[in-house]
């Protein structure tokens, strides 16, 4: 007889699971990792030096020239930061003059970075797109009048022409790697000689000096400068390596793109590197096309112990792998752990994931998540064991402590709005204590708004699972929860592939509504017999589409719930999320109350009776 049951998990040290939870009379529950958090280093530095010392030719960086790689080692690396870090010092920055970085990840970006923490003045990567896609620089200009850098670097000045034409007259100096006007060559930085002062200044740096300022993505106003410091830090790569002690048992080593302006990739990603002795390889590819064939022909040469990627990215790394022998043997050869981030990794991609683990090695590579935001510099829970599904974002990381306040019901468990304490947790927002006050309770507790249940209610150990966030849940007509988040990972999963993402409508209405993000591309196939160059409204209309787009509504009616869990009305958007109004982040998180605001006159549209055109209804 034929065996059903799942081939086992690759081997892998976890921290068993256990939790501590204290239920408060009011229905309230403390939660808190029943790991200890061990002593975190006093800052970034002290793991360069250690790692420069204990094997300094080892890899630690490297990026693709036109020669192959750029490979930059540890002992190489302490020696450029600290010659930075001196040049920096004879200018003069401070928190009040911080360095500002506009480009995207690099090695220079990641030395200049480096040094600044290394003696204590704060670094501020700012999101690139902020400077090349925007059309008003209106973002880029209100963090500038915040920060008011001393110095600003971009990879290449030319690139970065109009941009830095739009921050004029701010007074700062320009560094440039690749110069071509005004800039400082950033090689120059490199002339500098560590000296004393550089000394001084390095042993000066301790667990409350300011390492960065990472701007939230600011789509409800103004972006804000989130204060991170060193201990935020460095207590968040202990809380891994408690966590996941296989961290210790092999230099980690990442191909990944994930951008340093964001906490995920800035703090998480490098400091796993950095802080055990790996490799980082800088993947200039992205989840879009064009770009994603960069990945994949990093993944043909680098084997990666560990794959860290947003869904999106998943979804379109995928059919590389199912289709590339040689990229799917590599990618599985030394790989431990994939992890997804952003978002809830849907069932389709999950289920794909582990059919080709399984395939090419014979077991389930583990997939995990974790949970936090750029004021936990990121992570506040973690999943430290096998899960078979998507949704579970783990236990409270050592040192953290969760208070969860009940928030009624989701999906016939109890959901709670859950709060964050610990070192991890940011002291507040750069000039800003109007905000500062705001986002911490009575108790001390980071407001951060989101929403949780537990996996199983009868054992908390088993995990916490996201449920959505608390400012974007409404209620229809009939007075029941929409609770948006839930909906909207079922709703792409059942679109598929249609919707690349969606929003809900439905706030003070009878029904929900999905607007929808279309993947174009694969529109595109369903409309056979289509031109490859229809227009979007024509592909958008074709039968094949509607009847995709209509089954998968009609699929999530079919599972029950009633009227808050499935649509009744979709339609399509050739209009691309815009990053100007704040409806898209550069790493594509979509923000559902900004779509809303800026397309009131389309959800109007997609409720009229008879229903507009290009509306698809069931």
């Amino acid at each position: 007889m034929t065996s059903l049951a799942k081939p086992p998990f690759n081997a892998l040290a976890y921290a068993c699971a256990h939790v501590v939870s204290v239920r408060r009379p009011d229905g309230e529950i403390v939660l808190g990792s029943g790991h200890a958090l061990p002593a975190h280093a006093r800052c970034i530095g002290a793991w360069l030096h250690h790692w420069a010392s204990a094997a300094p030719g080892r890899a630690f960086v490297a990026e693709r020239d036109r020669g192959g790689w750029r490979m930059v080692s540890y002992g190489e690396a302490l020696e450029a930061v600290r010659r930075i870090g001196a040049a920096l010092l004879a200018r003069r920055l401070s928190a009040q003059r911080p360095v500002a970085i506009l480009s995207d990840n690099s090695v220079d970006h990641l030395l200049l970075c480096l040094a600044c923490q290394y003696i204590g003045v704060p670094v501020a990567p700012i999101s690139p797109a902020y400077s090349l896609m925007s059309r008003d620089h209106a973002k880029l200009k209100a963090i500038f009048g915040l920060l008011d850098p001393g110095l600003v670097y971009v990879d290449d000045e030319a690139r970065f022409a109009a941009p830095l034409a739009a921050l004029a007259p701010c007074a700062f100096e320009l560094v440039a790697s690749h110069p071509s006007g005004r800039a400082t060559r950033f090689s120059d930085l490199l002339a500098a000689a560590p000296d004393a002062p550089l000394a001084a200044a390095a042993a000066a740096v301790g667990p409350d000096t300011i390492a960065k300022f990472l701007f939230t993505s600011g789509s409800t106003g103004e972006p804000k400068a989130v204060i991170n410091t060193q201990r935020m830090l460095t207590s968040n790569q202990e809380s891994w390596r408690t966590l996941w002690p296989f961290l210790g048992e092999e230099p980690p080593v990442l191909v990944d793109w994930m951008p340093w302006n964001h906490t995920f990739g800035g703090n998480a990603d490098c400091n796993i590197v950095l802080s055990d002795g790996g490799t980082l390889y800088i993947d200039a590819g992205k989840p879009a096309p064009g770009l994603i064939e960069n990945t994949v022909a990093n993944l043909r040469e680098v084997a990666p112990t560990m794959y860290l990627n947003v869904p999106r990215g998943f979804d379109m790394l995928l059919p590389y792998l199912e289709g590339d022998a040689r990229l799917r043997r590599n990618f599985f050869s030394r790989l431990k752990l994939i992890f997804y981030a952003g978002a809830a990794l849907p069932p389709s991609l999950w289920a794909r994931l582990e059919k080709l683990g399984i395939e090419e090695t014979g077991r389930r590579v583990r997939m995990v998540s974790a949970w936090g935001s750029t004021e936990t510099a990121p992570m506040a829970t973690c999943v430290h064991f096998d899960i078979d599904r998507a949704g579970v974002i783990g236990n409270p990381a050592p040192g953290s402590t969760l208070r969860l306040i009940p928030a009624g019901q989701s999906e016939g468990r109890a959901k709670y709005e859950i709060r964050v304490k610990g070192p991890n947790v940011t002291p507040g927002y750069w000039k800003r204590d109007d905000l500062t006050r705001a986002a911490f309770d009575e108790e001390g507790f980071y407001r951060i708004g989101d929403a949780v249940r537990f996996a199983d209610e009868s054992d908390p150990a088993r995990g916490i699972e996201f449920a959505g966030r608390v400012a974007e849940e409404f209620k229809l007509m009939s007075g029941t929860w929409v609770h948006t988040g839930a909906l909207r990972v079922k709703a792409i999963a059942a679109l598929a592939p249609v919707a690349q993402d969606i929003v809900i409508t439905g706030h003070d209405r009878e029904s929900v509504g999905f607007l929808v993000f279309p993947n174009i591309p694969a529109c595109r196939q369903l409309a056979a017999g289509l031109a490859q160059d229809a227009s979007l409204p024509a592909v958008f209309g074709h039968p094949g589409v509607v009847a995709a787009v209509r089954e998968g509504m009609r699929a999530l009616k079919a599972e029950g719930g009633g009227s808050s869990t499935h649509a009744t009305r979709a339609v399509l958007m050739a209009d691309p999320p815009g990053i100007d109004a704040g409806e898209i982040t550069d790493k594509g998180y979509i923000n559902q109350r900004a779509v809303l605001a800026r397309r009131a006159a389309l959800v109007e549209s997609l409720y009229a009776d008879p229903p507009a055109a290009g509306v698809i209804a069931i």
